[in-house]
């Protein structure tokens, strides 16, 4: 049975220093329906690897200046390779010789002088192993991602903030940089929803987490729905001066959507209350504490009259 149309896609790196071993493998796997490249040794294989990325190689174990055992391991330490399967083509076949090839990373191998049916069915079926890995991976980095992003408002939600923020905590705790936390509140959201309905409701949060993205650009910074009505913004690598600049350009950019709240005690249009605190973590400090610093800024931000932002200024390293 020829290969099927996936298949006969896949490219097959042969590695051999030898050229008539490297044309009988060329020949036997072009009918075969798969497209070839080869290399006459290590290093040239690892070259074409990084260029070409195939979907399997076949690797002579013993060649001149870098061996097939070594070749491997170099292959594994690739970030384009860790899911491309190498198979091992060598004339030993001891225990020792065995041993090593899988000890390195290949994935299985096949002695010489090479049984043709035993090659082919390798291949396919190491092949089809790696695509299916590389679909599941797939699948499962897109569900991490689903059950970490806010459905409505397609921001992180909650369960994403706190990883994410465990996460740069920990890392700006090792480089001793400042992190900033912003925790923003809709104000008078309820008297909104009973005003206008919670279709409604849902449409303006939509509105202002689109409107806090547009602000907050920078690829390691995270904008998540924290609650309700409640968003938070993780700024790694941001002092005070530069979270005020976000906080305050945040609440700039919710008035400018002028989105109507006529029972709002504060402007005829929708407003954000916002809090933040910034910290070089230590040691002896608690990220609960950072976030508690940062909530009670927006308590004071909602006390002082809202549709402002307030630095939590005892919470705050310089």
């Amino acid at each position: 049975m020829k290969a099927t149309l996936q298949e006969s896609q896949s490219l097959v790196l042969i590695v051999d220093d030898e050229p008539f071993i490297r044309m009988i493998l060329r020949h036997f796997l072009q009918r075969e329906g798969y497209q070839i490249v080869e290399a006459q040794n290590g290093i040239e294989a690892l070259i074409i690897f990084k260029q070409l990325q195939p979907d399997i190689v076949l690797l002579d174990a013993i060649m001149p200046d870098m061996d097939g055992f070594e070749c491997c391991t170099e292959l594994q330490t690739l970030d384009c390779g860790k899911h491309t399967p190498v198979l091992m083509i060598t004339g030993l076949d001891d225990q020792e010789s065995v041993d090593s090839a899988f000890e390195v990373g290949a994935i299985d191998y096949v002695t010489k002088p090479i049984h043709w049916p035993v090659l082919r069915q390798r291949v396919k079926r190491l092949i089809q192993q790696s695509q299916l890995q590389q679909k599941l991976e797939a699948i499962n980095l897109e569900l991490q991602r689903l059950v970490t992003i806010d459905g409505l408002t397609e921001v992180a939600n909650r369960r994403g903030f706190e990883e994410y923020f465990a996460q740069e905590w920990q890392r700006m705790k090792r480089e001793q940089s400042p992190i900033s936390l912003i925790i923003c509140d809709v104000d008078f959201f309820k008297l909104y929803n009973d005003t206008y309905g919670h279709r409604i409701g849902d449409r303006c949060l939509q509105e202002i987490a689109k409107a806090i993205k547009d602000i907050v650009k920078r690829p390691g910074d995270l904008v998540a729905r924290y609650g309700g009505e409640e968003f938070a913004v993780i700024l790694p690598n941001t002092d005070t001066l530069g979270a005020t600049y976000i906080a305050e350009n945040i609440c700039d950019a919710v008035r400018k959507l002028a989105i109507p709240h006529r029972n709002s005690q504060v402007s005829p249009y929708v407003t954000l209350s916002a809090g933040f605190t910034t910290e070089i973590p230590q040691q002896s400090s608690d990220l609960e504490e950072m976030i508690a610093a940062a909530d009670l800024a927006l308590y004071q931000a909602k006390a002082a009259g809202r549709d402002r932002f307030v630095q939590n200024i005892l919470a705050t390293q310089k």
